[in-house]
């Protein structure tokens, strides 16, 4: 009885917990909804009906993370620390990184709707192909760069280099970038460096961090495993802005041929 009350405990704890991090929200979007501007929620029984769908999600992927993506993330890392090998070791950390980008939502969906944007402003032309090209070519340069972003980190973690000289000077590059890259991108690729750190990216990334450094020899958790996902949300700005500086280049080159 004791073993299989564990589970509904574990549950019931879970939904409470998530129930107290969505309660600021309810209450912000109440307030104003009810007090200041005064005005019934819309289609209330639909609300509530998201609400709970929201919360028993966001109860469930904490779950996941804590039982799955982390020891998973951490095992992995322990595995090629000890076995020594720094260039499997890289190759894990660049696919890691490319493919939790392609798959992150978030990403699509921004890629998605940067296209749509390019082609109302004729950047490109206005059919599925183009838009589908141009949604696909932006998220496979954000995978790239997150992917050498995190060999970048995971470099840094070995190496044991301070973090923050490498996020000054790679803001530094971003701030040069900007005032070359074609105004209608540099919204995007700001954005692009935040839709990169989200559900499917972050927990893995930082698995992988702290599972890295806590089998290194000289290495700290808190000093050496934090970092990388700074590494990840930094290089798609810059990348984004370089693939459209060059995506314009070569525009205007097939127009003059």
């Amino acid at each position: 009885m004791p073993y299989a009350a564990a589970p509904i405990r574990r549950t019931v704890r879970a939904l409470v917990d998530r129930a107290r991090d969505l309660g600021p929200i309810v209450g912000v979007v109440a307030f104003f909804q009810l007090v200041v501007l005064r005005q019934p929620i819309p289609e209330f029984g639909q609300v509530v009906g998201g609400a709970l769908l929201v919360l028993v999600g966001l109860a469930l992927f904490v779950e996941g993370l804590t039982l799955g993506l982390f020891p998973i993330g951490e095992t992995l890392a322990y595995s090629f620390a000890r076995r020594g090998s720094v260039a499997w070791l890289l190759i894990f950390a660049f696919a890691l990184g490319f493919g939790t980008t392609v798959a992150e939502p978030a990403l699509i969906a921004v890629a998605g709707e940067a296209a749509r944007i390019a082609a109302d402003g004729a950047l490109i032309t206005d059919d599925p192909a183009s838009r589908q090209a141009y949604a696909d070519g932006l998220r496979y340069t954000v995978a790239l760069s997150v992917g050498f972003a995190i060999v970048l980190g995971v470099i840094r973690i070995i190496k044991g280099w301070p973090v923050q000289r490498l996020i000054v000077a790679g803001y530094i590059g971003v701030v040069i970038l900007t005032p070359f890259a074609p105004p209608e991108i540099v919204g995007v690729a700001y954005d692009s460096g935040g839709v990169t750190t989200s559900t499917v990216t972050v927990p893995l990334v930082a698995a992988l961090g702290l599972g890295l450094s806590s089998h290194i020899p000289g290495r700290s958790p808190l000093l050496d495993g934090f970092g990388l996902i700074a590494f990840a949300s930094l290089f798609p700005m810059m990348t984004v802005m370089a693939y459209a500086q060059l995506s314009e280049w070569h525009a205007g080159r097939r127009q003059r041929r």
